[in-house]
């Protein structure tokens, strides 16, 4: 029996993904582990392996697509002993090789995305949609979703009436109840408004914007997954995150003399420093030592219970050409060396610009740091991005007169504004954190003991 290659899904998040090349072409053997194709996520290119051997019978989806949903069948691949007239059977997957993307009979309906399937469950068979009588009441109160769905559904408090299903004919999927966890219920509000008899807010439409400027006075640029992406996991922070901020002003005139001697003594590799620590790498390393100090405040936000980390996973914002954000991690931050967080820094910055980073290198992290400085910015703050509880944003360090003992003297300063989720993450306890990071930035020494 043919088998369906499915989209796969790279990381827990991915619901979609672009076909960027096909490695492969019609008639090709393969065999498991073989590289037969390249996927575009929203935040890295990555290589997709066969996980059976055959022949590839027919490319369903050509290279070039985008936006190709999770465990839609992209290739059939034929078996030992197939030929090509076995393509007008319906393939299956099989569940022995593609566990995370098992399927039932063709008569049943898609998962829509990686979630159900990674539990090891193929969707229930498609339950019909509720037929509505002639006064336009619903003659069953069955409500078309996934039994997966029903039980996270009922455990979150929501009523599924009030969710819009993203899976095959409306079908209210795991991903959907996920979402209005995030939004907390906001999927139910539209619901609760009309039996207030309040209607809720209408966003202004893309054609009532375009209409507020000149036919020809703009260029549009549609947007890209990583983009959306962005967009999509922003305004779910601003909307289900409270934040507050703390705002502090170190002197690092310590810290960049500390700079100089610590790149002034790295060897020469090929006739260059093997190494050269920036100003942010010293931050990072201050924000990791700091929050193995305020353990509290290393911690995640979940609705069962608190997670407190061992180790300070430091996210680093990177800006990618062509606009966009990512953010690769450094792992164990209080562990290592500034040598070490500056060359594994240079070397996931420059993979993160090729979009080559794996997705265990930018997902998790338990904070994160945002350097706005190299662009003159002097302080600002930043958005949290969850699962972190908090982010610093650090600006520009300049020359500012402040005040020792009695006496005025001049020192380079600079601001740095820690945000906090207040869920996870009290005032009193944010506040100690960010003097914790001010002291070791004015004294980095101390983390080098």
């Amino acid at each position: 029996m043919p088998t369906n290659i499915l989209m796969p899904a790279l990381s827990p998040t991915m619901e979609k993904g672009n076909l960027a090349k096909w490695l492969v072409k019609e008639g090709d053997e393969v065999r498991s582990g073989d590289v037969i194709a390249e996927i575009e996520t929203d935040k890295a290119t990555m290589e997709v392996e066969a996980v059976d051997e055959g022949r590839i019978g027919k490319i369903m989806v050509p290279e070039g697509t985008v936006d190709v949903a999770v465990n839609e069948p992209i290739a059939i691949l034929l078996g030992e002993g197939e030929d090509d007239s076995a393509l007008t059977e319906t393939a299956k997957p099989k569940a022995e090789a593609q566990p995370k993307a098992a399927k039932t009979e063709s008569t049943a309906p898609e998962p829509s995305g990686p979630s159900e399937a990674a539990h090891g469950k193929a969707p229930a068979t498609e339950e019909k949609p509720k037929q509505p009588t002639a006064n336009g009441h619903d003659t069953s109160e069955r409500v078309f979703a996934s039994p997966l769905a029903r039980r996270l559904a009922k455990e979150a408090g929501l009523d599924l009436k009030a969710l819009s299903g993203s899976g095959p004919h409306g079908r209210i999927v795991k991903a959907d109840v996920e979402k209005a966890k995030a939004a907390g219920g906001a999927e139910k509000a539209p619901a609760q408004e009309a039996r207030a008899g309040v209607s809720a807010p209408t966003p202004v439409s893309d054609e009532a914007i375009r209409k507020l400027f000149p036919e020809g006075s703009y260029e549009e640029i549609p947007h890209d997954g990583m983009r959306k992406t962005i967009a999509r996991r922003m305004t779910e922070a601003r909307q289900t995150v409270p934040q507050f901020y703390v705002t502090v002003d170190c002197v690092i005139d310590d810290l960049l003399a500390l700079r100089e001697q610590v790149n002034a003594a790295a060897p020469e590799k090929d006739g260059k420093p093997a190494w050269k620590v920036s100003v942010n790498d010293i931050v990072v390393k201050a924000l990791g030592v700091a929050l193995s100090r305020v353990p509290d405040a290393n911690v995640t936000w979940t609705e069962g219970a608190m997670l407190r980390h061992k180790h300070a996973d430091v996210g680093v914002a990177v800006a990618l050409p062509n606009n966009g954000l990512i953010t690769p991690i450094i792992r164990a931050v209080e562990t290592k060396s500034l040598s070490a967080i500056a060359k594994e820094m240079k070397d996931l910055t420059a993979r993160a610009r090729e979009r080559k980073l794996k997705p265990e290198e930018y997902q998790g992290g338990t904070t994160a740091v945002s350097n706005l400085g190299m662009y003159g910015v002097k302080d600002f703050t930043a958005v949290i991005n969850p699962p972190h509880s908090t982010i610093l944003a650090v600006g520009a360090g300049e020359k500012r007169p402040v005040v020792v003992g009695s006496k005025i003297r001049v020192a380079t300063v600079m601001s740095v504004t820690l945000s906090c989720d207040h869920r996870a993450v009290d005032g009193a306890l944010g506040a100690t954190l960010v003097a914790e990071i001010k002291k070791l930035i004015e004294k980095p020494i101390a983390m080098l003991a």
